[in-house]
């Protein structure tokens, strides 16, 4: 049985490598087209009505979302503190690179785009993180309030699966320095914003020390999907539970049932984030935990990032799959919609003087519909005297 737990643990410090090529596969084909979909609808901000799938990552501050995170990426590349540190939604795309011929990667074969800086690839991962916080305290400045507006990462990499994730402000509770008195209630109303709709799978994060039924992200979860049927479950610090106590009963479900199940993980500890202990030295240290432990070893399918990673991969497609015939529909219909529109101001023109004349029906249309608006778009739209 031990061998059977020691053979799910990755020993590359890949936490994706020991998965299937079919699991891998699957991704390819339908997660990439909903990553480019919500690249447009995020352009196009509120104007869009259509919620895409993703994977929404709910916990209380410290419940070791982030390093969650990063476990499943292989680097690290967020930002870390005391307070809050996730102060805007950060939508992460994970898109899987094929390795070469011969397995082996290079240092340039993983890197970062953000939406914002039109393409531009970033190599290292620290500056990914500065960026991040760059971001963060332009859009909330450096009090530690939070802002409903998302910052959009994709990480290219041979050592991850095909995902997008969400992550979210971590709960609090207390307000500190000068945030907000209601930061509590901001936070959850943007939680509760993601998480509400059926086309989101919710990655609920609890600490393995404290009350699973008193957890704040499976309270979150359950006010959005009373029967569990679209949450995942993660219990992490499994390593720092009480001496002579586990998670099994937990891993199977007996505390608080989710259809979609729990994965176990052990996290890097602020001590070992301190002293710059690597992604691959802490999955290493998280084999041998669950190797050591003979209760874990029948829970094999639920114990490690590696499995966190797969179960992902494979329930976010299916998700995609059982949803994409409405996804479409809806599209069509706004499609449909949008070219009524159009050619309801006449035949495309290519030319600068018939474009001229179709913006002026346009706006001449608008002021019919709104009086008042006239007399100033046409004191706008007068040539000024060089």
């Amino acid at each position: 049985m031990a061998e059977q737990a020691h053979s799910n643990i990755p020993t590359d410090g890949n936490p994706n490598s020991n998965i299937s090529p079919p699991s891998a596969s699957l991704g390819q084909s339908v997660i990439p087209i909903v990553n480019r979909l919500q690249d447009i609808f995020a352009q196009l901000g509120s104007a869009s009505t259509i919620d895409l799938p993703q994977v929404a990552v709910v916990g209380s501050q410290s419940s070791g979302k982030s390093s969650v995170l990063e476990a499943l990426v292989g680097r690290d590349f967020l930002p870390r503190g005391a307070d809050i540190c996730t102060r805007r939604p950060l939508v992460l795309q994970l898109v899987q690179l094929p390795r070469g011929e011969d397995g082996s990667l290079s240092e340039t074969a993983e890197w970062g785009e953000f939406l914002h800086l039109s393409g531009r690839r970033i190599f290292d991962f620290n500056a990914i993180r500065r960026e991040i916080q760059a971001e963060t305290e332009k859009e909330v400045g450096l009090n530690k309030g939070v802002s409903d507006k998302q910052i959009r990462l994709k990480i290219f990499s041979p050592n991850v699966l095909n995902i997008t994730l969400v992550d979210l402000p971590g709960i609090t509770r207390v307000p500190v320095g000068d945030q907000p008195s209601d930061i509590e209630a901001r936070i959850r109303t943007m939680i509760l914003s993601y998480i509400k709709h059926e086309t989101c799978i919710i990655l609920a994060v609890s600490p393995a020390n404290s009350d699973l039924s008193n957890s704040d992200a499976l309270q979150m979860a359950r006010m959005a999907d009373p029967d569990g049927s679209r949450t995942i479950g993660v219990i992490t610090k499994l390593d720092i539970m009480d001496r002579g106590t586990d998670a099994r009963n937990f891993l199977l479900g007996n505390v608080v049932p989710l259809r979609l199940g729990y994965i176990g993980i052990v996290n890097r500890s602020q001590e070992d984030i301190i002293a710059n202990k690597s992604i691959r030295d802490a999955l290493a240290y998280e084999e041998e935990f669950f190797h050591s432990r003979p209760v874990y070893h029948s829970l094999a399918d639920r114990c490690g990032v590696p499995q966190l990673a797969k179960k992902l991969n494979q329930i976010l497609v299916q998700h995609i799959k059982a949803i994409l015939p409405e996804l479409k529909a809806r599209i069509n219909s706004q499609m449909v919609s949008v070219v009524k529109e159009l050619s309801s101001y006449g035949e495309t023109i290519d030319s600068k003087a018939g474009q001229g004349a179709l913006l002026l029906i346009i706006l001449t249309r608008y002021t019919e519909a709104c009086p008042p608006t006239a007399i100033l778009l046409f004191t706008l739209l007068q040539p000024t005297a060089d």
